[in-house]
């Protein structure tokens, strides 16, 4: 994993009064908001998009996520070969991925009714002034990278 990207594990805990689930290392001093994904159909994939300023979190709520990122070379004309990298996150595994400013990321459900929470260090209107999108079918194969996962 890219060492500037960080995997923030997380644990969880059940008795008789139920379960908690938790990550405690996560701290919230630079979010200015989160929002939440909702995907009811696993084939969609929301890719790229990329930050030169704004960091994001994200947690998984309910199901299952790839995400995968790639650090931009070139805002304007970014290499088609960079190497891009990816995790599975899925709610029995609590963690949160950090991805820094200066990357793109992309997400794809593996299970339909999948969950994301997703924090961020600005608010709307800085993050929509640092919004940059790319293709979709550029640095990551979606269908080859989840192709051995089983869906629910």
């Amino acid at each position: 994993m890219s060492e500037k990207v960080n995997y923030i594990k997380g644990n969880q805990f059940s008795d008789h009064r139920g379960s908690l689930q938790f990550v405690n290392d996560f701290t919230f001093p630079d979010v200015q908001r989160f929002y939440q994904i909702t995907h009811p159909d696993a084939a969609v994939i929301r890719a790229w998009q990329g930050h030169k300023i704004e960091e994001k979190f994200f947690y998984v709520v309910k199901g299952r996520f790839v995400i995968a990122w790639v650090e931009v070379d070139d805002w304007e004309q970014p290499s088609s070969d960079l190497p891009a990298e990816h995790v599975i996150l899925e709610e029995g595994t609590p963690a949160v991925l950090h991805i820094p400013a200066g990357y793109a990321n992309g997400i794809k459900a593996l299970e339909p009714g999948s969950v994301l929470m997703v924090y961020s260090n600005l608010n709307l209107e800085a993050s929509a002034a640092d919004r940059w999108s790319f293709d979709q079918h550029l640095w990551f194969d979606w269908q080859q990278a989840t192709a051995h996962i089983t869906t629910a």
